[in-house]
């Protein structure tokens, strides 16, 4: 019989030989960080699934759960905060005490990349554990999609055709099984630093994806 796919990459994943080169490079530099797959990090029963990129080098590759420690971090849980999503206080550190409450966050790509940037097959490789990671939370109502690399792995792992479905901020779509995939563009300091998206567009997608989250239905 053939053996179970497993549901995370193991922390010396090989699957991307890319990705696999950079970090052992990043464990002979800075030997005290994670520097292996970061896991997701929230219940698996929350009804919502915060789903970005793939960790920053000196962010959750550094420690170990996702957003943290970074620039990306500090919109993505001071958001959650505010709106009833998590609780305590984001310190940039897994130690800070922070808990998220309805939700869990995932990356499309498990291993940093060089440059910020995974390569398409880099994507399709990581696109198995998302399969898992959506399989296994069974209460999921909404995926909000941190940028276009997000969504479109959302898609794959779901079977739809990304053109059936085109990223656009501020978009929710219904996809075939129920299940509502909301776009924002990325928390990103590029992003945030050049207004392409700014707090208060970020709080309005969140916002729009919380009567969804309390269970009522979808407008549209």
């Amino acid at each position: 019989m053939k053996a179970a796919a497993p549901s995370a990459p193991g922390r010396d994943c090989a699957l991307c030989p890319r990705l696999a080169a950079y970090r052992a490079a990043n464990r002979a530099k800075e030997p005290s960080w994670h520097n292996a797959p970061v896991p997701s990090w929230g219940q698996q029963a929350a009804p919502l699934l915060v789903l970005g990129l793939a960790p920053g080098v000196r962010g959750a590759n550094r420690t170990g759960r996702p957003f943290t420690g970074d620039y990306a971090g500090k919109l993505l849980y001071g958001t959650l905060l505010t709106h009833g999503l998590a609780r305590g206080a984001y310190g940039e550190d897994p130690k800070d005490g922070m808990e998220l409450t309805g939700c869990r966050i995932a990356n499309a790509v498990r291993c940093v990349p060089p440059e910020n940037l995974p390569l398409p097959v880099e994507i399709r490789a990581c696109n198995d554990f998302l399969k898992a990671e959506l399989a296994a939370m069974s209460n999921l109502r909404v995926v909000l999609a941190l940028g276009v690399v997000a969504h479109n792995a959302l898609l794959r792992a779901k079977g739809i055709p990304a053109a059936r479905f085109p990223f656009r901020h501020g978009a929710q779509h219904h996809l075939p099984d129920g299940l509502v995939l909301a776009d924002s563009y990325h928390v990103s300091r590029y992003n945030t630093s050049t207004r392409r998206l700014t707090p208060e567009m970020f709080v309005d997608v969140v916002k729009g994806i919380q009567p969804m989250l309390m269970g009522e239905a979808p407008k549209g």
